[in-house]
């Protein structure tokens, strides 16, 4: 490889490491194992809409209409987040 390449090559990787640390650890990444990038981890949107399914179950059980459009509400919050592409805002 060229000098501009290799140049290039370290901006990139020092760029991955400033963005994304934890996707670009070196173990991960010579394992061929990286992080799954920020965007696509869904583990709080998944509690948030456990949690709001949760709500709604003891609205409904309880017929309590607090309950269930607050079950409701974290629903729709839930499933705007597991949009994977948002539109800029």
């Amino acid at each position: 490889m060229t000098g501009s390449d290799e140049k290039r090559l370290q901006e990139i990787s020092a760029r991955l490491h400033r963005d994304d640390p934890r996707f670009a650890r070196a173990r991960a990444l010579a394992a061929g194992r990286p992080c799954s990038p920020r965007e696509y981890r869904r583990t709080p949107v998944w509690l948030l809409l456990v949690v709001a399914l949760a709500v709604l179950g003891a609205g409904l059980v309880l017929a309590h209409g607090l309950l269930i459009a607050a079950g409701l509400v974290l629903a729709g919050m839930a499933g705007e987040l597991f949009d994977s592409f948002p539109p800029d805002r």
